[in-house]
């Protein structure tokens, strides 16, 4: 199995657990943003590429930009892989890959949120820390 998706999972998975017990939320600093890109990729085997951009101040600990998307009435969220952020105040570009089931998500309109999020020690726990969110409506298209 690839590595990028099996991180992405385990990243979404932590920050979901750690985010229900105590997330340390904090207003992002101006400087700290992510954003995504309005055209993203989808195969026929289900696979969906995202890109975009971030950029973030100092950090303490690991920081990832996580993704999902959801399509249709029924909006249930899918997470779309995990990458590992470099946090020196310069903008980066994202780009995460990950596989839903083929008959969820089609090519055409869809919806895409983006975090740029920290798993900060505290306690010898690592709890997340949220930098920036993105939401952006984008078009998949076929490849």
């Amino acid at each position: 199995m690839p590595v990028r998706p099996v991180l992405g999972a385990a990243v979404g998975g932590v920050a979901l657990l750690l985010g229900a017990l105590a997330p340390v939320t904090a207003a992002a600093a101006p400087a700290e943003r992510v954003t995504v890109d309005s055209v993203g990729r989808v195969a026929a085997d289900g696979t969906v590429v995202l890109t975009g951009t971030y950029r973030c101040g100092a950090d303490i600990g690991p920081v990832f930009v996580t993704s999902s998307i959801s399509q249709g009435p029924t909006a249930a969220h899918y997470g779309i892989g995990g990458t590992r952020a470099l946090c020196d105040g310069a903008e980066h570009r994202w780009e995460n890959s990950g596989t839903v089931p083929s008959d969820r998500i089609s090519p055409g309109a869809a919806h895409v949120e983006a975090t740029l999020m920290e798993l900060r020690p505290q306690g010898g726990l690592p709890l997340p820390y949220f930098h920036a969110t993105g939401r952006q409506d984008v078009t998949l298209v076929a490849r």
